[in-house]
């Protein structure tokens, strides 16, 4: 039994900006992401490799959270494209015509809702899979339990595979993101910390209240020590800010789930889906479903 959580306005940009031809419903609305991501959870559900058991999308829906109140540079919906963002709630609607569970957050990020579905059912399945290559799903990694998934380069990360890829364990992911930033969340990191740096001075000291406000004692030296340290001394209350925008919360709301077994897949409902592909057109993707629900 697995738990696959997809972050589903990842899958809807990645849709949209896409090479993939356009499509437009019957009424004339461009529909081109939504498709997208249909066709992309499609092929997850039909992946034998991945086994799908029990499954989650997760949707911000708008993009502004309880961290646009604390930090006015967090992302927001401003410059979506206004035909992906019509699409918000069309794509909620579409994961729902598969017969899965579409997570639409208000207060958190659709994030929130991954890292709380595998902190809550970690250990009640074989494992969590993260659908996501964002950086800062890396703090829920947890062993060989909960992974993270680029569907895109086909990899899949495991806690040695974060601390590889990043330089730092999972605990530390939200420190690296508040020193080197993080541009698609609009956290802008200090001045002067790159990955290098801030992952090499993170491996050795774990969190940023634990490294030592003077270079010389610090456990590495990355290059330009001293004046990394007299701007960690600066800006300390600002990276510990930032450091909060990127934790994850592990206690959000999860619309209309209250247990694992409420994230069980059976299959593509047919009369909901047929009706979904009509009202957009979709005469290829009506026929694609292998597994229908009972």
């Amino acid at each position: 039994m697995r738990l696959h959580l997809v972050d589903g306005t990842y899958e809807l940009y990645r849709a949209h900006f896409s090479p993939r031809p356009g499509h437009a419903a019957p009424d004339g609305q461009d529909v081109k992401a939504t498709v997208g991501l249909l066709s992309s959870l499609l092929a997850l559900l039909h992946d034998a490799d991945e086994a799908v058991t029990h499954v989650a999308v997760a949707f911000d829906n708008p993009i502004r959270s309880f961290r646009n109140a604390l930090f006015d540079g967090y992302k927001s919906d401003e410059g979506v494209p206004p035909e992906l963002h019509a699409q918000f709630d069309l794509a909620e609607d579409a994961v729902r015509a598969l017969g899965v569970t579409a997570w639409s957050m208000k207060e958190q990020e659709a994030d929130d809702a991954l890292a709380t579905a595998a902190a809550r059912w970690a250990d009640a399945v074989e494992q969590v899979r993260l659908l996501t290559p964002d950086k800062d799903l890396g703090q829920c990694v947890r062993g060989s339990r909960v992974v993270q998934v680029d569907r895109r380069q086909e990899k899949v990360l495991d806690e040695d595979a974060v601390r590889a890829k990043l330089g730092v364990p999972p605990a530390s992911v939200p420190d690296l993101l508040a020193l080197m930033g993080d541009a698609a969340d609009g956290i802008p990191g200090l001045p002067g910390f790159g990955e290098k740096g801030a992952s090499a001075l993170l491996s050795a000291h774990g969190h940023l209240e634990d490294i030592p406000a003077e270079a010389s004692e610090w456990k590495v030296r990355p290059r330009g020590a001293e004046k990394l340290a007299a701007t960690l001394r600066e800006h300390r209350d600002a990276a510990l800010l930032y450091r909060r925008l990127a934790t994850l919360v592990t206690d959000a709301p999860l619309p209309g789930t209250s247990s694992l077994e409420d994230l069980a897949w059976k299959g593509v409902p047919a009369a909901a889906y047929e009706a979904f592909c009509d009202r957009l057109g979709l005469t290829t993707l009506r026929r694609r479903p292998k597994r229908w629900a009972p």
